[in-house]
């Protein structure tokens, strides 16, 4: 049987190519990332030379077709990997878990075969991608936009701003969402893509952040921003049902991510426990502490099984609106609560940025907010348990 990095049996049985992975993704993240760490932290600016190292292993078009470049893999892989180096820095997970999830998946799944080609190919050779839903006055109420696109021609016109985009400081390629009718509510709400040179297009002010700080954050801007009528991806007016379907698959992308982060804390508290001494023995000695760590394990090892399950639903073509909510709701509520006490474990010292713990603790905020606040998973999965 094989085991998992930590040494243990597998929590669920992954295929040879799947550990062969999800191992070569770990080895990555503690030889490459690890020591950039900190001082991407300190920079708050994620490290460019990492990027072909990314392309290079296969971590940017997991799920692409080969045809175009891809690994044509599954969501599953693409959780491995998020987990892996969520586990080392999340910051260096979410570039990885955007490019899969929110845009090359909307692109796979709803481009036409001209748009495959063309940006499918880029996005698994080397150009990164961005998703852009938000704005300042349409967060949880996803589908207030008030980015609006006007066709032209052949050529429609956005005017409007982005705000809170992943990813957007070094992107080529982003699939925007703008409405093309306001009177008809969501249902005139239609996604493009957008290349960085498109004129009329812009990248803003960077957001300085709690946590997650070497992952940019940035407002985009488009000011009579010509697309071309090529570049609507699926039908004109169908945008929010491919910005939904997309956040359901990414939102197992963040239950991995918040599953790595809760890991990466834990692992470093039970490293310290067995060496910290307190009372002429080490902390891992008492009860208490045991107790505590006991609990915490457990509490990550239903949040990861919770994930794994609803990344297998997907790939076996399941509508996962309900399991995804549920993944992403109970692994960021566990992830707040595993890193906070891991801080408390190392006292004084977690409060420091000498140790890892504080890192941890701040990156785990964010699963609670973006792709959905927990509040709106309460609702979609209220709404799927009553309808």
């Amino acid at each position: 049987m094989t085991t998992s990095t930590d040494g243990r049996p597998p929590l669920t049985v992954l295929a040879e190519d799947e550990v062969m992975f999800r191992e070569a993704v770990a080895a990555f993240a503690a030889s490459e990332v690890a020591p950039r760490v900190k001082p991407m932290e300190q920079a708050g600016k994620f490290d460019h030379d990492l990027i072909p190292q990314y392309f290079d292993l296969g971590l940017m078009a997991i799920e692409v077709e080969e045809r175009f470049g891809g690994s044509g893999g599954t969501l599953m892989m693409v959780a491995l990997a998020v987990e892996e180096l969520s586990k080392v820095d999340a910051s260096a997970a979410i570039v990885c878990d955007v490019q899969n999830t929110l845009v090359n998946y909307p692109i796979g799944q709803y481009g036409t075969e001209e748009q495959k080609a063309k940006y499918l190919r880029k996005l698994s050779s080397g150009t990164l991608g961005s998703y852009a839903l938000s704005e300042a006055g349409s967060g949880s109420d996803a589908f207030a936009l008030a980015t609006r696109a006007e066709k032209r021609g052949d050529t429609y016109v956005l005017n409007g701003r982005k705000l809170w985009i992943t990813n957007g400081a070094e992107a080529g390629v982003y699939v925007v969402f703008a409405t093309i009718d306001p009177a008809a509510g969501y249902k005139g709400i239609t996604a493009f893509i957008i290349e960085r040179d498109f004129p009329g297009f812009s990248v803003g002010k960077k957001e300085d952040k709690l946590g997650i700080r070497a992952s940019s954050t940035v407002e985009l801007i488009l000011e009579d921003c010509q697309v071309p009528a090529a570049n609507v991806l699926g039908p004109a007016g169908q945008g929010y049902k491919i910005a939904i379907e997309t956040l359901n698959g990414g939102r197992v992308g963040i239950g991995a991510q918040m599953i790595g982060v809760a890991q990466g804390a834990l692992n470093a508290a039970v490293a310290y426990v067995k060496e910290r001494e307190q009372f002429g023995k080490p902390l891992a000695d008492m009860q208490g502490i045991q107790f505590q760590i006991a609990q915490a394990a457990t509490d990550i090892e239903a949040a990861r099984l919770m994930v794994y399950n609803a990344a297998r639903l997907k790939d076996a073509g399941h509508d996962i609106v309900r399991e995804g909510a549920m993944a992403k709701l109970y692994s960021s509520q566990v992830c707040g609560r595993v890193t906070s006490l891991c801080v408390d474990l190392f006292g004084g010292y977690g409060y420091t940025t000498d140790y890892p713990v504080e890192k941890f603790f701040r990156d785990a905020k964010i699963g609670t907010i973006y792709e959905g606040t927990s509040n709106m998973q309460l609702q979609t999965i209220a709404k799927s348990i009553l309808r």
